[in-house]
């Protein structure tokens, strides 16, 4: 996910791009200010589906919400076949996708995304090819820190591949790819090949598969764009999708009627989307679409926002294209959909799991209304078994 939010909790959030963007980072100085004064009372939610979700985590200052919210992805996935939840470790999975990353980078002569960000396709991929581990085993908290801190080693891993791919023999040597490990592995902690747990021996590869059972071939990735042929998968033009994975398409009511397929049958779903929105409050819980753009709202209705529910934009596919092709809507987050909810009208709000630690009104959940999701979801993962048997048929699943 691109210009991600990065908290360091209980210190600041702070939101940027793929790289760390220091200039933001007062947006939040303290956890009360994450708190609002009236959310509570303005909203009353009453549970409708609120599935097995492992605790809220914390990402730091760092560009891991695709790995965090993918973890606890699995971590739920762990839970609904019936296993005890492990918390599985997200540096884990960023540090092989940051190897990879270089990897690509260099083949690609420098004309790829850097950055902290990535897809949900990274941590598939690195269970897949490297396995997993506890976060106990793996932490990355390498240099005395008790949050990700990863702005320094961001600066360095830049500074080495755009030094490999200037070329200056004239030939690359093979060393490269020790010299940026190396600098991955200096900050977050080597590669664990062998490691005790619960008294047992495991290496990243049998913890995998002993352990969490994931299953790769077994989740379907899902986006929704007009501009692309519907059933049809398509490589997803957003940066962070580096490694070129590509999506299945199909169209926008049908992405959110897939969620709520998933819920009511005990699914939870992996979420990317945009937070940039003035519908979206962290410190509220709450994220809607206006049906009066922020831009000609009057004071009194920009001050009364979150005083409450309010009417919301019938979201179209023609306004979700437009928004994704002006750069409205960009690959910012990735987060948890657990569950869902209703408010004191009896509308309908998915339960989202953030990795901002437990700092604002709902300790570390959201809740978000379908018109949201269907306006800035850049893509969702979630097991087959959870899609609607229509649409696999039409996929060709």
């Amino acid at each position: 996910m691109r210009k991600i939010f990065y908290p360091i909790f209980a210190a600041s959030i702070l939101f940027g791009g793929v790289q760390l963007a220091s200039a933001q980072d007062n947006l939040v100085n303290s956890l009360n200010k994450n708190v609002s004064n009236n959310s509570k009372e303005a909203f009353k939610f009453t549970e409708v589906i609120n599935l097995t979700n492992t605790p809220i985590k914390n990402q730091g200052s760092s560009g891991t919400c695709w790995s965090y919210s993918g973890n606890s992805f699995f971590e739920s996935e762990m839970a609904r076949m019936g296993k005890q939840p492990v918390a599985l470790s997200p540096i884990f999975n960023a540090r092989n996708t940051y190897v990879e990353k270089g990897k690509q980078y260099v083949r690609m002569h420098g004309a790829t995304a850097l950055g902290d960000g990535g897809s949900f396709f990274d941590v598939i991929n690195t269970i897949k090819n490297y396995g997993a581990v506890p976060t106990e085993v793996y932490t990355g908290l390498n240099y005395g820190t008790k949050n990700n801190q990863f702005g320094e080693m961001a600066a360095i891993q830049e500074g080495v591949l755009k030094a490999v791919v200037s070329n200056p023999n004239g030939k690359l040597t093979p060393n490269w790819e020790k010299a940026y490990t190396a600098v991955i592995d200096s900050y977050l902690g080597a590669y664990p090949s062998e490691f005790t747990y619960n008294g047992k021996k495991y290496t990243p590869r049998t913890f995998a598969d002993q352990v969490t059972g994931i299953k790769a071939d077994d989740y379907v990735a899902i986006t929704s764009f007009k501009d692309h042929a519907y059933y049809k998968p398509f490589v997803l033009a957003v940066p962070d999708n580096w490694a070129y994975e590509s999506f299945y398409n199909v169209p926008m009511t049908e992405l959110t009627d897939n969620i709520d397929y998933a819920l009511k049958n005990g699914f939870t779903v992996a979420w990317a989307t945009d937070v940039s929105e003035k519908g979206f409050s962290w410190k509220n819980g709450v994220a809607y679409v206006p049906a009066v753009d922020f831009a000609d709202m009057t004071p009194e209705q920009k001050a009364d926002m979150f005083n409450g529910p309010k009417p919301e934009k019938v979201i179209t596919e023609d306004l979700r294209q437009e928004a994704f092709d002006d750069y409205q809507t960009t690959d910012d987050h990735g987060m948890h959909i657990v569950g869902l909810a209703k408010d004191q009208n009896g509308k309908e709000y998915y339960i989202v799991k953030n990795s901002w630690g437990l700092t604002n009104d709902y300790e570390g959940y959201l809740y978000v209304t379908k018109a949201f999701v269907q306006y800035k979801t850049t893509n969702i993962l979630l097991h087959k078994n959870g899609v609607q048997k229509q649409t696999l048929k039409k996929l060709g699943l």
